[in-house]
């Protein structure tokens, strides 16, 4: 469901790489869109920005085992943690958000941090954790509160906003909810992406290096060419979308700084699909028949398109089984 670049490891298929990315059942009918204090709460230098309709995808039993396999562990770890603390996901909880972002330009280390959106009653969560005794600790006029022994943190910034991770990442998130330091909202390049997807229930944007490392994965071995190391480092951000309108639909947009980068780009993609398309199998032909690659000005596009059955049909094939693991 989730491409997060510090941990997915996608090799083969360029349309099923695609899909691992972002797969989801989600219904067509809702939008993730995070809250203007959700956003503030979310440091400026992301690296990787997912956000789903949660209440959507507890609906969908595929949605959720889909989840089950191809969720990297540091998300796993955060819901896992959420969970624990009395929230009740299938109700409280209405959109769910990851953020990876940087401390420090000069390095590649990154720490995430979680956002969620609902209808919390806070009041009564509050009240568990003194029936547990959990101790609060403060950070300026910020209550924060340890997760069922996970070593994470909760903060309730509104009733309907809470922030959790841990115990660095979500001082990070509150100095920039606060003030004290710039947050995504500060972020022009990343806003405007987040501005064209942020109507989809399933939805996610990349830096620059974030965008690097998910395009090297999603290359396999096209990515050891001498050309393709020369293009991947004038990839300037990248998003992706899913939907379940009338089928499945999946969409990756790739921003480059001109023309002739995009179209290196495309040509390196549709290659690498046309050799996987010789060695796999009916069904695995069949979605990278579905996969449409080009580009349109400094925009590399990928879209992916496939019926409700023949998407069920490719999740039990082997070269998915191979790149979600």
């Amino acid at each position: 469901m989730f491409c997060f670049v510090r941990s997915t490891r996608l090799r083969t298929s360029l349309a099923l790489a695609c899909l691992a990315a972002a797969v989801a059942a989600i219904p067509p009918a809702h939008a993730a869109q995070l809250s203007t204090d959700a956003q503030g709460a979310i440091p400026k230098d992301v690296q990787q920005l997912i956000v789903v309709d949660y209440r959507a995808m507890q609906n969908s039993q595929a949605a959720m085992d889909l989840k089950a396999r191809v969720m990297p562990p540091e998300l796993k770890e955060l819901e896992k943690a959420l969970v624990a603390s009395g929230i009740d996901d299938n109700h409280d909880v209405e959109e769910l958000a990851f953020a990876s972002f940087h401390t420090d330009p000069n390095s590649d280390s990154s720490k995430i941090v979680g956002v969620a959106q609902g209808q919390f009653s806070v009041p009564d969560i509050l009240a568990g954790f003194r029936k547990r005794k959990v101790k609060v600790q403060m950070l300026r006029a910020n209550k924060m509160y340890p997760m069922a022994g996970s070593g994470m943190l909760v903060c309730f910034v509104n009733p309907t906003t809470m922030v959790f991770g841990s115990s660095d990442a979500i001082k990070y998130a509150l100095n920039a909810r606060d003030g004290f330091a710039p947050s995504m909202l500060a972020n022009q390049p990343l806003m405007q992406q987040v501005s064209l997807v942020d109507t989809e229930p399933l939805w996610s944007v990349l830096d620059g290096k974030g965008t690097q490392l998910m395009m090297r994965s999603v290359m396999g071995q096209a990515a050891q060419l001498a050309d393709f190391e020369s293009v991947r480092k004038r990839l300037i951000s990248s998003r992706y979308s899913m939907n379940f309108n009338n089928g499945v639909k999946f969409n990756l947009a790739v921003v480059t700084p001109d023309t002739f980068t995009a179209a290196t780009m495309s040509s390196m993609m549709n290659a690498g699909a046309m050799y996987e398309k010789m060695s796999g199998t009916s069904t695995e032909k069949q979605a990278i028949d579905g996969t449409d690659i080009s580009s349109n000005a400094g925009t590399l596009n990928v879209n992916f398109n496939a019926s409700d059955s023949e998407f069920g049909t490719l999740l039990h094939s082997s070269l998915f089984q191979s790149v979600v693991h």
